[in-house]
Formats: structure tokens, C-alpha cells, sequence
């Protein structure tokens, strides 16, 4: 039902299979949008680390500082952005924007070897992500019912996430038929991305879900956000988002710690990324059907309840290849259950008019609590080691669910 050949298919005008599975063409075409433009920046990112310190010979405090504002710029610019796409309901127009951004800074890259003019186009990618991704998100939420929002966030997520998956092979089969070939794979992905943009310049669809919530509503306005801010069921997810992220390791710290204890070659940490990439590929659309059968809320605190088992594994499995494989699983099964949930929990909640600004904070908070956790584990395992540190995120994590499960609205458990 959900093969490329079916997606593809629906970029014919009038395309319907897609309405009868009950996802949208503008969905499929978003995810397309999205897989294409995944593919563009995951050949960019998978490469960038030897690039730059092997061959451009950078210090560790420059690709330090690099590879902060890499991770943590695109928060800078996410609720901005989402008040302008609620203001005038302009949410392609602003996506097609942040997706241009991050297609030019591409060819930034062939064009500079100072560490700061690097530094300067991948920020510029970044921004175009935080630009782009609550338009995106709150497009797509106005594309299906609200019963479908589960099932469209993970069939859009596992498009984006087998972007993520080939784009590392991409750049590793350039690389391997032309060695130090790097300006070859920029150029490449600099095509692909132009990809990406043209499908959601020509084939995708403006949608505007304000007039069929309500004929007579306004633009959105601050007092309006702040009022969807002070609803119980918005801050309780808000809260729980910021408490659970802030137990939770980041990938790289993961496959650091299984590196540590299996001890296998530094260079096949971009082969954990792919297999990643591959279940989450796999997880996305039954995670979203789940979420949308049972309640997204209940699926979404489920997936980090598959992270206290991670944690379990990472502190006393005995290291073996076959416990490598189950904690890349489950951590795929944690993205499953929670990237696109998220955003699917937060859409059937916000009001049309102030949907984007909503989801950009969602996207926020959570992107600087994954910034606090990073900087909370790094001093941990620096001054207590990395058994105390998973520790330490296990514990934080169980009261975190136990306190979110006990705070949830009574009178919002039947509606998410």
C-alpha cells in the first residue's frame, strides 16, 4: 500500500490511492519533498567529520564549535517562522524557503575551505531546516482528518528516514569509485536537493485548515498562542516533552558507548546511522497506526519507555553483536514512536490558526532539552564515567514517565 511505486504514482494530477488509504497526495508528496532533501543533507553530514578534520585539518575546538552550531541553530528560527506561516497562512511558501536555504548552502561548500566560511553555510542549512519544519508539520496536518494524523506523520517520517538511509550510501559509493572525490558529493547533493524543492514547488498544495475550523476566524495572533499555551492539554504535553527529552541520549552517545564495548573499527559508526535509518524506515507508518488505534499519547510515552530498556542493555548485557543489533532496533523503535507522534499529538490539539507556532515550540523545547541532555551526559561520563552517566539518564527517565503518566489530563485521555 505504501510502496515507492504507490507514492510515486500520486504525482499525477487527481491522483486518489493515497485519499482511499487515508493519506493524503500533499502527504506523499511532502514525504517525497522530505526523502529527497534527507538524501541531500545525510550525504553532506555523513561525510563532513572526515572531511573537515582529515582533509581540511581542523582543530578539535574548531569542528567542536562547528559541530554545535550544526546541532543546535535551527532552534533559533523554528517559532519565528511558525508565526509567519499562521499570520498569513503562507505554510509552503515559508517551507519552500527553508528548503531553498539549505539547498544553496550546498554549493557554499564548493566554494570556501576557511573553517568560518564552513561554518557559516552549514548554519545556513540549519536555519533552513528550523525554518521549514513546523510549516511542513502544520501542512501536513491540514492535509488528513484529525483521525488520520498518526498514520500521515509516520508515513511522512518513514520517507524522510529512508532519505536518511541513502544518503550515507550515496556519498560512500561517489566516494569509494572516486576517492577524495568530496566537491563530487556536494555537487550531487546540491542536484538532489533541487529535487526535493521542485516536487514541493510544482506538485504540492497550500493548505489553509482555519476557515473549515471556522468560518468567521481570525489570523492568528499572540494573545490567541498564548491562550493555546495556558490549555492544560498543550502544557501537559509541553512539560512532558521537555521532561522526557531531558533523559535522553543522543545517538551518537549510544553508538559511543557500544563502540567502547564491542570496541569495533571507528569507521563503521556511519554503517549504525543507516541501520537506524532502516528501522525507523520500517517502524514509522505501524508506529502511527498504533498511535492513532490505542491513543498517540499512549504510544508516545511508550516509546521512551523502549528507551529504559536500552539503557538496561547498554548497563548490564554482556557486549556482543547481537545486543548491537537490538539497541540500534529499539532505539529505532523510540523514534518510531515518538518524532512523528509528537507532531501528530500537537496537531490534534492546536486550533488551525495557531497550529505552526504551536508545533515549532513543540520542536523547540525538545531540541533544547536533547541540547541540555548531550551537556548533562558529556560531564557525567567526563567526571563520573559512562556506566554512572546511562545510569543516571535510566533513573531520571522512569520518574520522568512516572510523573508524566500521573500529571496527564483525566479528561484528555480519550481525545489523543
Amino acid at each position: 500500500m505504501y510502496s515507492i511505486g504507490g507514492w510515486l504514482g500520486l504525482l499525477t494530477p487527481g491522483g486518489r490511492r493515497g485519499v482511499e488509504a487515508g493519506v493524503s497526495r500533499n502527504v506523499l508528496l511532502l514525504g517525497l519533498t522530505s526523502l529527497f532533501t534527507d538524501i541531500s543533507s545525510e550525504m553532506v553530514v555523513s561525510v563532513l567529520p572526515i572531511y573537515l578534520v582529515t582533509f581540511l585539518r581542523l582543530s578539535p575546538v574548531q569542528f567542536g564549535l562547528i559541530d554545535g552550531l550544526y546541532q543546535g541553530v535551527a532552534a533559533l528560527v523554528q517559532l519565528a517562522s511558525g508565526v509567519v506561516a499562521d499570520r498569513w497562512s503562507r505554510y509552503k511558501e515559508v517551507a519552500f524557503l527553508g528548503y531553498a536555504g539549505s539547498a544553496v548552502s550546498r554549493l557554499g561548500l564548493l566554494v570556501t575551505t576557511a573553517w568560518t566560511g564552513i561554518a557559516g553555510f552549514l548554519v545556513l542549512d540549519r536555519l533552513g531546516k528550523g525554518i521549514r519544519t513546523a510549516p511542513r508539520d502544520a501542512l501536513i496536518s491540514l492535509s488528513v482528518p484529525k483521525e488520520r494524523l498518526g498514520t500521515a506523520f509516520g508515513v511522512h517520517r518513514a520517507m524522510d528516514a529512508m532519505g536518511a538511509m541513502l544518503g550515507p550510501i550515496l556519498a560512500f559509493a561517489i566516494l569509494t569509485a572516486l576517492p577524495g572525490a568530496f566537491d563530487l558529493v556536494f555537487v550531487a547533493s546540491f542536484a538532489v536537493a533541487l529535487v526535493g524543492l521542485a516536487v514541493l514547488g510544482f506538485f504540492v498544495q497550500n493548505r489553509s485548515g482555519v476557515a473549515d475550523e471556522d468560518p468567521n476566524a481570525t489570523p492568528a495572533t499572540a494573545a490567541a498562542l498564548w491562550q493555546v499555551l495556558r490549555a492544560p492539554a498543550f502544557r501537559h504535553l509541553l512539560v512532558s516533552t521537555l521532561a522526557l527529552s531531558i533523559a535522553t541520549m543522543s545517538d551518537a552517545f549510544v553508538y559511543l558507548v557500544l563502540q567502547r564495548q564491542l570496541n569495533f573499527a571507528a569507521g563503521s559508526f556511519p554503517l549504525l546511522y543507516v541501520l537506524t535509518s532502516l528501522g525507523f524506515l520500517v517502524l514509522a507508518i505501524p508506529a502511527g497506526r498504533l498511535a492513532d488505534r490505542v491513543g498517540r499519547f499512549r504510544v508516545f510515552v511508550g516509546g521512551y519507555a523502549v528507551l529504559i530498556l536500552l539503557y538496561a542493555l547498554l548497563l548490564w548485557a554482556p557486549p556482543s553483536l547481537g545486543i548491537l543489533v537490538v539497541v540500534v532496533l529499539l532505539l529505532s523503535a523510540y523514534y518510531a514512536a515518538t518524532e512523528g507522534v509528537l507532531m501528530a499529538l500537537g496537531s490534534a490539539i492546536l486550533p488551525a490558526a495557531v497550529r505552526t507556532t504551536g508545533l515549532a515550540v513543540l520542536s523547540t523545547g525538545t531540541a533544547l532539552a536533547r541540547l541540555g541532555a548531550s551537556l548533562a551526559f558529556g560531564l557525567i561520563w567526563t567526571y563520573f564515567g559512562v556506566r554512572p552517566a546511562v545510569a543516571t539518564f535510566m533513573v531520571v527517565l522512569v520518574l520522568a514517565i512516572a510523573l508524566v503518566l500521573a500529571a496527564w489530563p483525566r479528561a484528555e485521555r480519550s481525545h489523543v
